[in-house]
């Protein structure tokens, strides 16, 4: 093997990712809002690319209340004020309207307040005493009583530092009533939340019947006392694909008003590059190439999108026909080989993508599932097993649930399904649902 150094041609092919590629790939797998919002920041940094008025429709309160008729005209506002969001109450605005400060002394007036700023949305205060008293200077007595005040507040449970002060809290609220649940949440917490109750029983010699009875009391307890405060705004899901049955065939048709139509400004574009400057003609001729790549790859994102679903429904008829229960197997490698692109393609296809339909609005990555082995000549998809696990345990005697291995015999004996009991557990977890000794009851 010659080591001498020297210079030789050699030619070779190779995809170059360059940066119109790569923006093709980014528009293939944004999402509506998403693409949306890169036409608006487009629309912002390139003068040739404009945003036609009214491709976006926004309501302006004012506009839309001005009516000829006097009657309309109120109306319409009274129906205006009725939409208006109502002002949502802060849990630490809710702790502070509760207080009256003129009775506490100037530690106290310094200690609630930043023990109330420092309760999560859950309603958990997550820093140390100590740590407070350190900060304020005060003493690890009067941050406790300052804590004492807060929990006195409602909602019942607000300030706990763990789950199991948070459920003895609103338990000592309800005063004696239930003696025995308090006594087995301060002693015996662990023993009880990992269901080893056989214990708890020997320990306080009481019936398994009373544990039981303590655990539904216990489950009408709220572990998140702040959580009613807390309002997490609503997104709003635009499809991107409408898929109608009439009868006969399928039809498919993309949902683009909702998208900003965009436009070339020819009007900037002929007044400044007719100036006789190189650098203006330059800038010009990036955003007018800029402009027209945006342009082909919106309509390659739209091709390719309707390519993918128009397979989708082609493999899955029954689905979009008869609802959800008639999901088949379908993986993204076989979208991907009978269509010749990439997997990677498919998935960024159908990446936060949703298709309106007659059962609703669906997202078109729940329709591929893997396939599980049947004793028939047609096999199942993971989501009809996952839905046939859900029934069972549903219909199951709560006093004798059934176990994973149950639920792998009884596939197979009556649905002709085979999985394992190690598949049963994998499933059972992504449903959320507990194992056999945690669902049962005494």
């Amino acid at each position: 093997m010659s080591m001498k150094a020297g210079l030789w041609q050699q030619q070779s092919m190779k995809l170059a990712m360059t940066q119109e590629l790569t923006q093709a790939i980014a528009l293939l797998q944004y999402s509506s809002q998403e693409l949306i919002e890169f036409l608006e920041d487009k629309a912002i940094e390139n003068p040739l690319l404009q945003i036609e008025a009214g491709s976006l429709q926004t309501m302006d309160p004012q506009y839309h209340s001005v009516k000829k008729v006097k009657k309309t005209s109120r109306d319409e506002k009274h129906n205006w004020l009725e939409q208006m969001a109502k002002k949502e109450t802060t849990l630490s605005e809710y702790l502070f309207a509760q207080l009256d400060v003129h009775f506490y002394d100037e530690n106290l007036k310094r200690a609630i307040p930043f023990l109330i700023n420092s309760i999560d949305e859950n309603g958990y205060l997550h820093i140390s005493l100590d740590e407070v008293a350190s900060i304020l200077s005060i003493t690890l007595e009067q941050v406790e009583a300052a804590l004492h005040v807060i929990q006195s507040l409602e909602p019942t449970g607000v300030g706990a530092r763990n789950l199991q002060e948070c459920l003895l809290l609103q338990i000592e609220s309800n005063g004696d009533r239930n003696k025995l649940a308090y006594t087995i949440l301060s002693d015996y917490f662990l023993l009880f939340a990992e269901r080893k109750w056989r214990q708890i029983t020997k320990l306080l010699q009481v019936e398994m019947k009373q544990i039981q009875q303590v655990f539904d009391y216990v489950q009408t307890l709220n572990p998140r006392p702040g959580s009613d405060f807390y309002t997490e705004h609503a997104t709003y899901i635009i499809p991107d694909l409408m898929i109608k049955w009439d009868g006969e065939s399928f039809s498919v048709h993309m949902f683009d008003e909702a998208l900003p139509k965009i436009k070339f400004n020819d009007k900037y574009f002929h007044r400044f590059f007719s100036s006789g400057d190189t650098k203006v003609k330059r800038f010009l001729q990036e955003k007018q190439q800029d402009y027209h790549w945006i342009l082909k790859s919106i309509e390659q994102r739209k091709e390719t999108l309707l390519k993918v679903a128009l397979k989708i429904i082609e493999k899955q008829p029954d689905y979009f026909r008869y609802g959800k229960d008639h999901l088949k197997p379908m993986t993204m490698k076989e979208i991907s080989e009978e269509l010749d692109i990439h997997e990677s393609t498919v998935s960024r296809a159908v990446r936060e993508k949703y298709a309106q339909t007659a059962f609703g609005t669906i997202e078109l990555k729940s329709l591929f599932s893997s396939t599980i082995k049947t004793t028939s000549n047609q096999d199942a998809s993971s989501v009809q097993v996952k839905n046939e696990i859900a029934q069972f345990i549903e219909q199951e005697d709560k006093q004798k649930p059934l176990s994973d291995q149950d639920l792998a015999v009884m596939l197979e004996e009556q649905k002709g399904i085979v999985v394992s009991r190690r598949t049963i557990a994998k499933y059972r977890d992504q449903l959320g649902i507990p194992s056999s000794s945690k669902r049962k009851r005494f």
